[in-house]
């Protein structure tokens, strides 16, 4: 009760701030910096080292409401093939565009929907992809998939191009809380999903939870966390609902009555956290779990555990390239994100160019800040020495300084190193703005809770 109480008084209940996946946030962006930035970055990148790969499909047969992404509902395959064809020329600019000989360390196609792809497609456009980014040795490729838009020949095409870990939503198993956010699927479809998968010889498998959700109550979570236990993945991400109806209309739809209070997120967060310990995850991060040998968790212990667009991750790859509408590519120089809007990224490959429409240029001091967020949210820790080797590292100890008296009880200083205690780590990302130099821009954020 005491560190409730602790929490209350910081504004872990009242704060909205970033989730981080990026720094600056993509809040930051702006259309000053677009395709000529991009096609600069692109020039720029070493053939020697490998790039990640991001591809987004937008398209979705049932529209969630709970979903905040960039995504759009269809009831045929024809956008979907027309889609399909703008990706090969994005891909053809691209190559156009990069150094002979770029490779790939690791690529994730995420939505959407990558699953409505049906096998022919999901093979065209692996290939296209290949044939720009060759894969590198222990080349890895991950897919979200939806268990009630899967079946074993879009499985096997997925396993045939490649893909070694499928990331699978399941959000919550309660009835009512699926019909609450528009997400029908049974334990059987994900549990037969899965199990297919396993046949195919994908052995990395993720399961993506949401607390907060409407209608969602400890019981219905601990039978939603049982259920996941039996289906047994080696990854569990779980994220708090971010209800932001006026940045998604289709929020609208979920009555705010019916979502649970700021404390009763942070105890269901608690509780699914304590199940999964229990069960023999190691927690990575805010909200990651991995079983021991996971490369999820080695990376957690060796250090290298990273943060970006799609949560925590061991890429060790410094580049990251966007493909497909809403997509964003990170570079040393700062990020591009390609038009949003499907039609209007459509037409800007159409015109025979790049689609960057928005995006950061980073300078050095946003480099200090990104550095020193990094480590609050991959190691709950700052290392003030290792940030000594950024240009003008003093110039953030002043924020040292203030986060060790203002969170008193939950944060540590020993020598260099600045600690979030196991009792304040619920208040990382607070922590984390601290240090954000944006934390003034109009925007908003999902709960702190």
């Amino acid at each position: 009760m005491e560190q409730l109480t602790q929490l209350r008084l910081l504004g872990l209940f009242d704060a909205r701030v970033p989730r981080y996946t990026s720094y600056p946030p993509a809040t930051a962006f702006d259309q000053s910096t677009g395709a000529v930035f991009q096609a600069d970055c692109l020039q720029s990148l070493d053939p020697a080292t490998p790039v990640s790969v991001y591809i987004h499909i937008p398209f979705c047969e049932r529209l969630c409401w709970f979903c905040a992404c960039r995504t759009q509902g269809t009831t045929t395959l024809k956008p979907v093939a027309h889609y399909l064809t703008v990706l090969l020329q994005e891909l053809n600019h691209l190559k156009a565009t990069l150094p002979v000989g770029m490779q790939m360390g690791q690529m994730h196609w995420g939505g959407g929907t990558p699953t409505i792809l049906p096998p022919d497609m999901i093979r065209t456009l692996a290939q296209a992809v290949k044939e720009v980014f060759a894969p590198a040795d222990n080349f890895r490729f991950s897919v979200e998939i939806d268990p009630t838009l899967v079946d074993d020949a879009k499985i096997d095409a997925l396993a045939e191009v490649g893909m070694t870990r499928a990331s699978i939503g399941i959000q919550d198993f309660a009835k009512d809380v699926q019909e609450a956010i528009g997400r029908t699927q049974s334990f059987a479809a994900t549990k037969s999903c899965l199990e297919s998968l396993r046949r195919a010889g994908i052995s990395s498998l993720n399961a993506d939870l949401v607390y907060g959700l409407p209608f969602q109550t400890p019981a219905k979570l601990a039978n939603t966390i049982a259920k996941v236990r039996q289906l047994d993945p080696d990854r569990i991400a779980l994220f708090g609902y971010a209800h932001v109806p006026t940045f998604s209309k289709r929020q609208k739809l979920i009555p705010d009555a019916a979502l649970p209070g700021e404390e009763d997120r942070y105890h269901l967060a608690q509780q699914a956290a304590q199940a999964f310990r229990g069960s023999g995850y190691q927690a990575i991060g805010i909200d990651h779990f991995a079983k021991p040998g996971d490369s999820l968790s080695i990376a957690a212990k060796s250090g290298h555990l990273r943060r970006n667009f799609q949560g925590y991750t061991d890429d060790s790859c410094p580049t990251l390239i966007g493909i497909g509408a809403s997509s964003i590519s990170q570079f040393a120089q700062g990020y591009v994100q390609n038009a949003s809007a499907t039609a209007a990224y459509i037409e800007r490959i159409d015109a025979g160019g790049l689609s960057g429409h928005r995006g950061y240029a980073m300078t050095p001091e946003d480099r200090l800040r990104a550095a020193a967020i990094n480590m609050l949210m991959c190691n709950f820790e700052i290392d003030i020495d290792a940030l000594a080797s950024h240009p003008n590292a003093a110039s953030i100890t002043t924020i040292h300084d203030a986060i060790v008296e203002d969170f008193a009880g939950m944060v540590t200083r020993n020598g260099s190193k600045i600690t979030i205690t196991p009792q304040g780590r619920p208040l990382t990302r607070i922590i984390a703005q601290r240090y954000d130099g944006f934390s003034d821009i109009a925007a908003q954020y999902s709960q702190a809770s």
